[in-house]
């Protein structure tokens, strides 16, 4: 039987007899060194993790920490141990993962060097429904807002060589977040992926899992959902700051008041945007000197393709004449949705990002 020359990583809370099975599958294919994450199980579940079988590690949180620290866990196991493997591949212990999928995509991961995701089919008639939409729409939003080509984003099958272990360490989150800020960041640091075809296989419609649709949904789209959080916020104080200045003003301004307070609220809530998007949002260790520059170069672009586009289009309209109110304002709002996903890729990508280190 052929050695698989990669660590098989499988993290498990409260896992049944699926764990087993899955953990002797892969030892019949070839895999010898498997490392268990048991995430805080209760008493009655720690009978499950077979840990008497050959080749394999248990590494135990006491509490709950989420699947993301399970996962750091080995990762920093891994490399503190010295393994000469290849890589790892992260593998889900409750059977939707086969042992087959799990060597294939071990193998392109040595031939490619790069991480493969293994991805599911959700056009199967027995993928659940919710299954089905949640993975759809996820996707939409990360190839829309992220620029990431990604047909699986929720995949928990990872094969992702040595060299990248300590990034993926870097990577914020702990629970079902973590997955998916590990795909941001590999988009960050340029770090090559493929995908890589595996059997749809939903037990039972996935009862055993332990993901939270509501609030470990708000984890995963959590870094979008707090840059739209900040654009309102701005907007807010952006008409906030207007009707201070143009209710309690003691300077006559005469006609051209309403231009110097827009200016002015415009000055005061962009300040306030990029100030939460650098510190909450992005997180970035970029120096202010360079962030702040970057931010207003993209903000006077952004306002240059708005004008531009509505210009072209309002000339247009007028040579053909007539009332199209109703229409610009469409177009109008079509500009800006594209244009603040724009600016939601640039400012993540470019203006607030850190230079990689060189290796």
């Amino acid at each position: 039987m052929e050695r698989i020359n990669v660590t098989v990583i499988i993290p498990s809370l409260n896992p049944d007899e699926k764990l087993r099975k899955t953990v002797s599958d892969l030892i019949a294919v070839g895999f010898d060194d498997i490392i268990l994450v048991n995430d805080g199980s209760a008493p009655e579940f720690i009978p499950n993790f077979p840990v008497d079988a050959p080749g394999c590690t248990l590494l135990t949180h006491e509490i709950n920490r989420g699947k993301g620290a399970a996962m750091k866990t080995a990762f920093r196991y891994y490399l503190d141990s010295g393994r000469q493997t290849a890589g790892v591949i992260t593998v889900d212990g409750d059977g939707q993962h086969l042992a087959e999928d799990v060597l294939d995509c071990a193998r392109e991961m040595c031939d490619r060097h790069a991480v493969i995701l293994g991805v599911r089919d959700f056009s199967e008639p027995h993928v659940p429904p919710r299954s089905r939409i949640g993975n759809r729409i996820t996707s939409l939003v990360f190839r829309l807002f992220c620029g990431l080509n990604i047909s699986d984003t929720q995949t928990g099958l990872r094969a992702i060589p040595a060299k990248f272990l300590p990034d993926m360490l870097e990577v914020e989150g702990d629970r079902y977040e973590y997955e998916t800020n590990m795909l941001l960041e590999m988009s960050s640091r340029h770090i090559q992926y493929s995908e890589v075809r595996i059997h749809t296989v939903y037990i039972e419609e996935n009862r055993t899992s332990h993901f939270r649709p509501v609030r470990d949904s708000i984890r995963i789209y959590g870094l979008i959902l707090k840059f739209v959080s900040s654009s309102a916020l701005s907007s807010i104080v952006d008409l906030g700051v207007y009707y201070v200045l143009a209710r309690f003003s003691l300077i006559a301004l005469g006609a051209w008041a309403d231009v110097i307070y827009g200016i002015m609220a415009r000055i005061v809530s962009s300040l306030f945007n990029y100030t939460l998007n650098k510190k909450a949002v992005f997180k970035s260790r970029v120096s202010s000197k360079v962030a702040l520059k970057r931010y207003y170069l993209l903000a006077l672009l952004l306002m240059a393709i708005s004008a531009g586009v509505l210009g072209i289009f309002s000339f247009i309209t007028d040579m053909v004449g007539g009332e199209f109110a109703l229409l610009k304002t469409f177009v109008k709002l079509i500009v800006d949705t594209v244009l603040f996903m724009l600016s939601f890729r640039v400012q993540r990508g470019w203006v607030f990002a850190e230079e990689p280190e060189k290796k």
